[in-house]
C-alpha cells in the first residue's frame, strides 16, 4: 500500500505498507527512514489544517485510509535533511557524488548540551540546518563539497529555481466526450446539488497526430466523500485497479485523463491548488516523467441557470516539473499554490511565495459525441447511493435484446456491465473472447457465452 504524506515542505510517499495492519506508527517509520532527524510540529491528520489528527491505536483502513489516500502533517523545515546525492564536476574532469558525504554527515545537526544531572548528551538542534543550510531543508555547502567553483554554485543554485511562464497552448488539441456516461457522472452530482465531491478516470483513445482525446468510458474508483479534505473526497485502496485496465486494454481503449465535480465556484476560479497537484501527478504518470502528454483534466460543476458545464485542462510541463521536484504545496489561499522554502520562484521578475493556480492551466477544447461502440445504462461501480450493479440489473438490461433495434451484443457493450461479468467469468479466458465481438462486430460473439450470461441474468426464452 501506498500513503501520500502532504507536509509544508513538499509531498513525501511512504511505500510497501500492509494494507491491513498499517497504523500511524508505521508511517512515522517509513518517514524515519529517509529523514531520521525530522520533528513534527502538527502531527498525521487527515486534514490539510491537521485539526483531525489520525488515532495511533486504530489501523489505517479502520479509519477508512487506503491505498493512495492523502494524509497530512505540518514539520519543522529545517529537521527535513534528507540523504540525496549530487554530483558535480571535479578538478581532475571526473565525477564526484556526494551521497556518501552526506551520509557521513547526518549528525550535522547535532549540538551538546549538559543536562540537569550534569551529563553531556547529543541532541538535536533545530535551528542548525535553517541557520547554515544552503536552502532551508538543506545541508550546508561546505557538508555537501569542501570546494566550490562560481560554476557549480550556480549549477546548484539553479536547480532549485524557476522562473515562472504561462505555456500558451495546450498539447491536446481536443477533448471529445461520450455524452452518455458523461450525463450519467452528472446526474450523480445533482443528486447532491453538487456538494459532494467526486472523481473518476476517462478511458478512451488518442489521435497521435493531434493528440485529440476521445472519451469512451468513465470509471470512478472506490473513494468517499469528505468535504474537509482538500480534495473533496478521499481515494479508497482499489482491488479491481488492475482488472480494470486490463479490461480497457482488451477493448482497445487506455487511461486518456480524469474528471472530478465540484461546487460552483467564483468567476474565473477554476482549480484548487489540491487539483492542481493531483492533475501534475497524474500526468506525470501518464508521460513517465516530465514529458509531453494527451492526458486531460475535465471538471464539472453547474452554473447559475443550473445546467451543468464540462471544461478541460492540462497542466504545464513547468507545473510537472515543479510537482516531480516537490516544489509546489496546497496553499492557504485555495486559488493559489505555495512554493516549499527550499525553493524559489520568480514571477514578473519578483520573489514570490505564491502561484495563482490559473498560470499553469491551458484550457483544451471540448465537445460531445455519442459513441459507436459503447452504452452507459449500467449502473456505475463503486457508488454508494442509487442503483447497484446486480443480476437483476444485468437482466434488465439484457432482456431489451431483440426489441427497439437492441441486439445482445450491444447491449452488452457496456463499460460498467462489463467490469461486473469480471467478477463472475474467467478474466483470461472468457473476457478477451467477449471483448474481441464488442471491438468487431463482424466477429459473432460464441453461442456459449450468450447462454452462459443470460442464465447468470437469469433470463427465459430468445435474446
Amino acid at each position: 500500500m501506498l500513503i501520500r504524506v502532504r507536509t509544508n515542505v513538499g509531498l513525501w510517499r511512504i511505500e510497501n505498507l500492509d494494507t491491513k495492519t498499517t497504523k500511524t506508527s508505521h508511517v512515522l517509520e517509513g518517514i524515519k527512514k529517509t529523514r531520521p532527524n525530522v520533528v513534527f510540529e502538527k502531527p498525521l491528520s487527515k486534514d490539510p489544517s491537521c485539526s483531525s489528527p489520525i488515532e495511533e491505536n486504530k489501523t489505517l483502513e479502520e479509519q477508512k485510509i487506503g491505498h493512495g489516500s492523502m494524509i497530512y502533517c505540518r514539520v519543522d523545515a529545517g529537521t527535513c535533511v534528507e540523504t540525496i546525492g549530487v554530483s558535480t564536476n571535479t578538478g581532475n574532469g571526473g565525477q564526484q557524488n556526494t551521497e556518501t558525504s552526506q551520509k557521513n554527515n547526518l549528525n550535522i545537526n547535532m549540538k551538546r548540551q549538559i543536562m540537569k544531572d550534569g551529563t553531556i548528551q547529543l541532541v538535536h538542534d533545530d535551528t542548525a540546518a535553517t541557520k547554515n543550510g544552503f536552502r532551508p531543508g538543506m545541508l550546508a555547502l561546505r557538508d555537501m563539497k569542501k570546494s566550490w567553483t562560481l560554476a557549480e554554485f550556480v549549477h546548484m543554485d539553479s536547480q532549485f529555481s524557476f522562473k515562472i511562464k504561462r505555456q500558451e497552448e495546450a498539447w491536446s488539441k481536443g477533448c471529445s466526450l461520450d455524452s452518455a456516461c458523461c450525463g450519467g457522472f452528472q446526474n450523480y452530482l445533482r443528486e447532491f446539488n453538487f456538494s459532494r465531491q467526486r472523481f473518476g478516470y476517462l478511458y478512451g483513445s488518442v489521435d497521435d497526430d493531434t493528440m485529440k482525446v476521445k472519451v469512451e468510458c468513465i470509471y470512478e474508483p472506490p473513494q468517499e466523500a469528505d468535504p474537509d479534505s482538500a480534495e473533496g473526497f478521499i481515494a479508497l485502496e482499489d482491488p479491481n485497479e488492475e482488472v480494470v485496465e486490463e479490461l480497457a486494454e482488451m477493448l482497445g481503449l487506455k487511461r486518456v485523463g480524469w474528471i472530478f465535480g465540484h461546487p460552483p465556484r467564483e468567476k474565473g476560479f477554476q482549480m484548487t491548488s489540491s487539483e492542481i497537484l493531483m492533475a501534475a501527478e497524474l500526468q506525470l504518470e501518464a508521460a513517465d516523467g516530465v514529458e509531453k502528454t494527451p492526458f486531460v483534466t475535465v471538471k464539472v460543476s453547474v452554473g447559475e441557470d443550473g445546467n451543468a458545464s464540462f471544461e478541460a485542462f492540462q497542466v504545464s510541463l513547468q507545473c510537472m516539473q515543479m510537482v516531480a521536484e516537490e516544489a509546489l504545496e496546497i496553499g492557504e489561499k485555495p486559488g493559489f499554490c505555495n512554493v516549499n522554502d527550499t525553493f524559489t520562484a520568480i514571477q514578473e521578475g519578483k520573489n514570490s511565495k505564491t502561484i495563482e493556480n490559473n498560470f499553469f492551466l491551458m484550457l483544451v477544447p471540448i465537445e460531445q459525441h455519442q459513441s459507436n461502440t459503447f452504452i452507459c445504462q449500467f449502473p456505475e461501480a463503486n457508488r454508494d447511493h442509487g442503483r447497484g450493479q446486480t443480476h437483476d440489473e444485468m437482466k434488465r438490461q439484457l432482456s431489451k435484446s431483440g426489441s427497439q433495434g437492441w441486439s445482445f451484443i450491444d447491449l452488452l457493450s457496456d463499460f460498467q456491465l462489463l467490469i461486473y461479468l469480471c467478477k463472475h467469468l474467467d478474466f483470461a479466458t472468457d473476457m478477451p473472447k467477449i471483448c474481441t465481438s464488442i471491438k468487431n462486430r463482424e466477429i459473432p460473439l460464441d453461442e456459449g457465452y450468450k447462454i452462459i450470461i443470460a442464465s447468470m441474468a437469469g433470463m427465459d426464452g430468445s435474446y
